[in-house]
């Protein structure tokens, strides 16, 4: 969802970036990479153990939350291709379910603006036994499909999703928004939805 259908992947790491500024830190890409697709939880434990805030951990989450959901709920803008290639998928049947590592109420937002008839399911972050880099939000999504994950297709802007994706055995569609997936025998690159048709 965030980054590849919409552009929200970077109003969090602008979220993640003001946080640290906060703290009196700078952030340049590279100490912001590894928070590209984390979660908040996991998010707020490597700002922790990394000891890039004294903040009790619980709170990091809290502040993290509270600034990306007012992001979001602020307006998001969808990515080119998106809404047509989603349309397509509907078109020819094609069963499709959200998976995101944003929480419940995140992805709500996104999904009345995408709107909830292009989706079959959703499974946000915590609706899994573990999340994003591990299979378990595909393998859900597709059980809830009814379909094998050999023979789904995940669309993903991030390395963390990414790995998710393929541990689940799905193949990859990856749009990215940063450097680290690599192309592969699952795995299709491109810079743009825009750019795909069928």
């Amino acid at each position: 969802m965030d980054g590849t259908l919409v552009d929200t992947e970077h109003a969090w790491l602008d979220v993640v970036r003001e946080f640290l500024a906060a703290e009196g830190r700078l952030a340049p890409a590279p100490l912001l990479e590894p928070f590209a697709g984390a979660t908040i939880a996991v998010a707020a434990d490597l700002l922790v153990r990394n000891q890039l805030t004294a903040r009790p951990r619980d709170e990091v989450a809290r502040v993290l939350d509270k600034a990306f959901t007012e992001a979001v709920a602020g307006g998001v803008t969808v990515q080119p291709g998106a809404l047509a290639l989603l349309d397509r998928v509907r078109e020819l049947g094609v069963p499709t379910a959200l998976v995101t590592s944003s929480e419940r109420h995140v992805a709500d937002l996104v999904l009345d603006t995408l709107g909830r008839h292009r989706f079959d399911a959703s499974f946000a972050e915590g609706e899994s036994e573990r999340g994003k880099p591990f299979p378990d939000p595909y393998l859900n999504a597709a059980s809830s499909l009814g379909v094998d994950p050999s023979l789904c297709l995940a669309v993903e802007d991030t390395p963390t999703g990414a790995s998710a994706a393929l541990a689940a055995g799905c193949r990859l569609l990856a749009v990215p928004s940063l450097p680290g997936i690599p192309k592969g025998p699952r795995t299709t690159l491109v810079r743009s939805l825009a750019e795909v048709s069928f």
